[in-house]
């Protein structure tokens, strides 16, 4: 049972629909904090940004639990965020197609009560992706569907893009943007599940 109520800390539809999908009550309050990196370790940067949009949201916030996340693709020492353009889309793609490459998600929990913050945890889960090897007319294709542009790395495994996955090893949802069942183990320990 879920028994304060839960602030996710991001605009994601895609993290709206695991919260939703898992069954979690939640309301969102989108973050707008400035995110700056300091870390190189992927798991360390996830962790780093998910707790820079959880903080900016708990600061606001007099009781619940604050749920920030952020998702990276991470290939050969490159972090691929959201692409600025499509020309940096088509750039991240055509790296990361015909090989395997991470994707990171850190999550970031905040418990306050009474205006107080009670307990912090950061935790990051990394999913392996394999994608098929690609012309430069699928890439140019799969681009002009227009879902490359809001995403880590380019691509979202959930739309027209799972045509070139050739598998994954770790959790789906993570490369969706949420690892819910570790969020689930975790709000456990929290004492939001019992």
């Amino acid at each position: 049972m879920v028994m304060e109520k839960i602030i996710l800390a991001s605009g994601s539809p895609r993290r709206k629909e695991l919260l939703e999908q898992i069954g979690l009550p939640f309301q969102v309050i989108k973050s707008n904090a400035r995110e700056t990196i300091t870390r190189t370790d992927p798991e360390e940067i996830v962790q780093e940004l998910s707790a820079q949009k959880a903080r900016d949201v708990a600061e606001a916030v007099e009781n619940g639990l604050v749920l920030g996340a952020d998702t990276i693709v991470f290939l050969g020492g490159e972090i691929m965020g959201k692409p600025k353009d499509r020309e940096d889309a088509f750039r991240m793609l055509e790296r990361l197609q015909g090989g395997s490459h991470s994707v990171f998600t850190g999550v970031t929990l905040i418990r306050k009560n009474s205006g107080e913050t009670v307990k912090t945890d950061s935790f990051a889960v990394e999913t392996r992706v394999q994608v098929h090897a690609m012309s430069r007319k699928e890439i140019e294709a799969y681009l002009d569907t227009g879902d490359a542009f809001d995403k880590a790395g380019s691509y979202g495994i959930q739309g027209p893009f799972a045509a070139y996955v050739d598998g994954i090893s770790g959790d789906y949802n993570n490369v969706v943007g949420l690892p819910v069942a570790a969020l689930y183990q975790k709000l456990k320990q929290f004492g939001f599940i019992g």
